[in-house]
Order: structure tokens, then sequence, then C-alpha cells
């Protein structure tokens, strides 16, 4: 079986981690656990020739910074399923529509995403990634839900 997991660096994403790891899969499951940077777009006044080169600079900054995102996920995955079978990308581009890509390339039997659980506007405003990926994924989707605690409810 091959399990693809959507990090962002939220506790959202390490609850997806978790839950894989705490789940029974078949022998020889394969993980792959991927970051998409999105393309950084500075607001639109300081697009300008002189800002070119700043703006590739922070491109390659959240590249990086996405490497050492998925370095303890990738860790905690290969410690559990075994280093051979764990493997880890960072990729930029549009999140949703590069995760949707991979799962069809790589293939992927199952796409696990963690979920902020937004609501009303916010999500309006923010879109929802997990909508997307459920909406065109083609195999499975879990999205795992962030934990709402009692008190947080009221």
């Amino acid at each position: 079986m091959n399990i693809l997991i959507a990090l962002d660096g939220s506790s959202c994403s390490m609850n997806a981690v978790e839950e894989v790891i705490r789940r029974p899969w078949p022998e020889q499951t394969r993980i792959k656990a991927v970051h998409i940077v999105e393309p950084y777009h500075p607001v639109r006044g300081a697009w300008h020739a002189n800002y070119v080169p700043a703006v590739l600079k922070v491109q390659e900054e959240l590249l990086e910074a996405g490497k050492h995102l998925v370095e303890e996920p990738t860790k905690m995955l290969g410690a559990c399923f075994g280093e051979k079978n764990v493997s880890c990308e960072v990729h930029e581009g549009y999140t949703a529509d590069m995760i949707l890509d991979i799962a069809e390339s790589w293939p992927a039997d199952l796409i696990v995403v963690g979920s902020h659980g937004r609501k009303g506007i916010t999500r309006f405003l923010l879109g929802s990634v997990s909508q997307s990926i459920v909406s065109h994924a083609p195999c499975s989707v879990e999205v795992i839900k962030q934990k709402i605690k009692t008190e947080d409810r009221k």
C-alpha cells in the first residue's frame, strides 16, 4: 500500500502522521511525506524588476525551510515503517494541485491530510486544501481533523 501524507508544519499535519503511525498497515506499506511550498507572491505593488532577486531568495529560503520541516515527521515514520519504506519530498507549487499530481504519478492508494477545521468566512477566504483534495483525488483520502478541547467548543 502507498500512503501519501501532506505536511505543512502544523499540529494538524502532525496529528495525521501520528494517526498513520498508530494504525496497523499491510506489510511493506510505503509512505511518502510531502511538503509543498506555495509560490511566493509579494503584495501587488511590490512587483518591480528590482524585487525579483529578493523574491527568488525568499522562495529559496522557503524551500530550504520546508526540508527542515519534514525531518522530524520523516524520522517518526521511518522508525515505524522502516527507513527504506519512507521517503520525503519538498515541492514548489500550489498545494492541492501538487498533492493530487504526486498522488496520481506515484501512485498513492491513500492520501492522508490534516484539517485545520476552519469554518465560515475564514474557510471561504483561505480555501480548503483538504476539501479540494477530497473532491479531486485519484484515490481514497482520509482527513484527520484537529481535536477540539471541550473548553474550546464554548
